[in-house]
């Protein structure tokens, strides 16, 4: 709770979110270059390029994970309230 509190006075305090963020901006950024030019002999523009796509995919991926992760938290509280139904109209309590 005391990090958290730490972590809200400090961004509360900071002028430039854009720039506090900035270097961990660029270190992400520089892992996709590494991961698409590991020897670094592509041009500059080309692994920004490449880059670019990798970082995209990433978030992709996070995204296509996180939508699966709804839908099973979906599923599974359906299933519950069905299940809580039946008990119901058998005339039992909800599980707890």
């Amino acid at each position: 709770m005391r990090s958290t509190i730490a972590a809200h006075e400090s961004w509360a305090h900071t002028q430039d979110r854009s720039a506090r963020t900035a270097p961990a901006r660029a270190a992400l950024m520089a892992k996709f270059e590494r991961q698409v030019d590991p020897e670094g002999t592509l041009a500059p523009d080309e692994r920004a390029r490449r880059a670019e796509h990798a970082r995209k995919a990433h978030f992709a991926r996070l995204a296509l994970k996180s939508a699966r992760a709804r839908r099973q938290s979906r599923e599974a509280a359906a299933l519950a309230a069905e299940a809580d139904a039946e008990l119901s109209a058998l005339g039992g309590g909800a599980v707890a």
